[in-house]
Formats: C-alpha cells, structure tokens, sequence
C-alpha cells in the first residue's frame, strides 16, 4: 500500500494541527496527568479528523481505511504516547462497532457528536479479573421495561474521567460466554456511575484513565449497539482496527527515536570520538532501522488486506504484537545510547521509554497475540485421545 497524493495532503493538514495544538502544550498535560479533552477534540472535529472513515451522512468523511491509518501515523509526531492514544480510543477503539452496527438512533446520539468533537468517547472493555481475557468480563445489564440496569465495573478506561458515553460491554444473558454479550451505550452523567479514581500510571501520564463502578445504571435498550448477544463478536472486530491503528502509530515515533539518537550520538563524545563513530552504535541503529521498515511494510499489507475485505485477524495481530516488541527494543537501546540524560525525565526519550511500554499490554497482551497466531497457524497441541 503506497499513500497517495489525498493521503499526503491529510497527514500535511494534521502534522500541521499537531505542532500547533498539541506539541506545544505536551510537558503541561504531562504535569497536569491528563489533557483538555473536550476541548482538543472539538478543535480536531472541527477540521474534520475525528470522523475520517466514519459515515458522511454522520458527519465523517466516508473514507477509507487507508485514511485512518495514515492519521494514527501522523499522530506519532506528537512529543507523547497519551495524547494520540486518546485520539485513538475516540475514532479506532471506541466507535467501529457503532458506526458499523448501530442503529440510526445511537448513530445519530452518539456517533455524530463523537466525529464532531462535541462528545468524548471511551471503550469500556477491561474489568479487574479480565483484562485480555475479554470473555470473563463479570459486569452485567438486565432488562426492566424498556431499560437495561447495568452492575459492574471497568478499569484502565482511556478518558474515563472525561468521556460523555461510553461504548461498554456487558453480559446480557447467561448463556454460552461468546453469545452472552452485548455492547451497549452508557452516557457517562447517567445516575449510578462513579470515577472511583483516576489512576497514577508508568507512562502514558497526559492520558487520564479511569476506575468506574455501575450501580443499579439505567440505560435505553434502544442504546444497544445491534443485536444483543453479538457483543463479544463486535468487538472482536472492534479490537481489528485497535491493533492496526496501534502498530500504525507507532512508526514515526520509532524513526523519530531513532533519528534523534543519531543525531545526539553524533554530537556526544567519550573517549575522543563521537559515541555514533563506534560501529556497534551505528550498526545497531541501521538494524533497529530495518525493523521499523519491516513493521512498515508488514502493517500497510493487512492495511490494504483489510480494505479490501479480507480477514485480518492474523496479520493485524502479528503487527500489533511486532510493534509492541519493537517499540520496547528501539526504546531500550536509544536510551542506553542517550547515557545519564537518558534517564533524566527532560529528554523525550524517556518519555517514549515509559509510553510505549504499553503497547504489549493494551489491547490485547503479547500473549494473546501469539495465542491468536498460534491458532490461526494451527500450531497449537492436539488434545490425545483416550
């Protein structure tokens, strides 16, 4: 897949955004443990950013995946993980399901103030016992009336403290755990929630995340998200587009790593040379530079797979679980080269080293990757008969 001039011209239009309203003000929302969500998201609906793939007859622009793609590989220009994760949440993670299964009615409520910024969204997935282990989610909506009383809790929810709904998954029968589920649309003032804490994390800090209890919550059935029981398999589908989007923003982050570590490398001296000058320095960067190509290459392919209809699955979780790991070893290894001021707060790749640990974790574990790919590869042990 090879971006073309329309895509250029998007990606222009938002690295110009980015150095105007985000890179500037990144050190205070990393202080601060948490940016102004509603008010960057209004900024972004405004010109267009959070509705790029979305419905036009919704506000979005109707385009393709590509699009999206190219947009979560803009957003690592910015001088932190938190900011463009959240973005992320708002357009890859949190409204799939509802753009492409949800009634004209949540279209409408929800959707449409999701791309316009006028509304900020958050995916409630995770619970304290079932974090990738998605099918043991113990929260709860029973029907009464016209209604679904929703019981339970979520953890590590992205602009959790912030969010005006959320698109939540919950158990509405007691059936078979993969049919058993329904995502459901929860506005976050509903009476009955509550921001238990916003949680103190390693990196990711211009980012709030969020603890939340439902007690007794009383939400529309008509705010279910298609057909009840479908919940598991819309997510499943949901979780596509995280993984692609993850292993797309990741990539200028990693040139940008790496291109810094040259340039600080070439100016640093130790022993009367440059630290760049000793070939295991500049033969490790070329390395990790081709790795970061690779995951390029490997991306846009299932990129291009999925636009044109094709299962995914194993291939968006083979980037995510690359990107996941590369992004660790890119980290490590610059901020070795970095020395002491590698580990001083004030350079930015120590802020990359903290950030980007979670790329193994959210969204699906490393583990569960291999355990997606071993499953697809048909690799795993055959149960003995007998």
């Amino acid at each position: 897949m090879l971006y073309k001039q329309e895509h250029r011209e998007f990606m222009n239009s938002l690295s110009k955004f980015i150095a105007a309203e985000i890179t500037p003000h990144v050190d205070d929302w990393e202080a601060e443990g948490i940016f102004p969500a509603k008010e960057l998201f209004k900024k972004m609906g405004d010109q267009g950013f959070l509705g790029v793939c979305k419905p036009e007859e919704y506000g979005g622009m109707g385009l393709d995946y590509s699009f999206s793609l190219a947009m979560a590989e803009t957003l690592g220009e910015a001088p932190c993980g938190g900011v463009p994760m959240a973005i992320g949440v708002q357009t890859d993670m949190a409204t799939p399901a509802l753009a492409r299964f949800g009634s004209d009615y949540v279209k409408e409520n929800f959707l449409r103030p999701a791309i316009s910024g006028d509304y900020v969204a958050c995916i409630g997935v995770s619970e304290p016992s079932a974090g990738s282990d998605v099918a043991n989610i113990k929260s709860n909506a029973r029907k009464d009336g016209d209604d679904y009383v929703i019981n339970g809790q979520k953890m590590w929810i992205t602009n959790g403290t912030q969010a005006d709904f959320m698109c939540m998954l919950v158990n509405t029968s007691d059936g078979p755990i993969h049919s058993s589920k329904s995502l459901i649309i929860v506005p976050m003032d509903t009476p009955g929630i509550t921001v238990a804490r916003k949680l103190d994390k390693l990196g990711m800090r211009s980012s709030d995340t969020a603890q939340l209890y439902f007690e007794d919550v009383r939400v529309p059935q008509r705010n279910i998200i298609g057909e009840e029981g479908m919940g598991f398999t819309y997510q499943m589908l949901q979780f596509q587009e995280e993984r692609l989007w993850a292993a797309g923003n990741a990539l200028r982050t990693l040139d940008k790593t790496i291109d810094d570590t040259i340039e600080y490398t070439r100016q640093r001296e130790a022993f009367g040379q440059s630290i760049l000058d000793n070939q295991v320095v500049h033969f490790r960067l070329a390395e990790l530079k081709t790795e970061v190509e690779l995951l390029r290459s490997l991306t846009y392919r299932a990129v291009e797979d999925y636009i044109n209809g094709e299962n995914v699955t194993m291939m968006a979780s083979m980037a995510k679980l690359k990107a996941g790991r590369l992004i660790r070893e890119v980290n490590d290894a610059c901020l070795q080269y970095y020395g002491g001021m590698g580990f001083m707060n004030e350079t930015l790749v120590s802020r990359n080293y903290r950030d980007g640990r979670l790329a193994s974790i959210g969204g699906g574990a490393d583990e569960v990757m291999l355990g997606i790919i071993c499953k697809l590869m048909d690799t795993l042990p055959k149960k003995r008969k007998g």
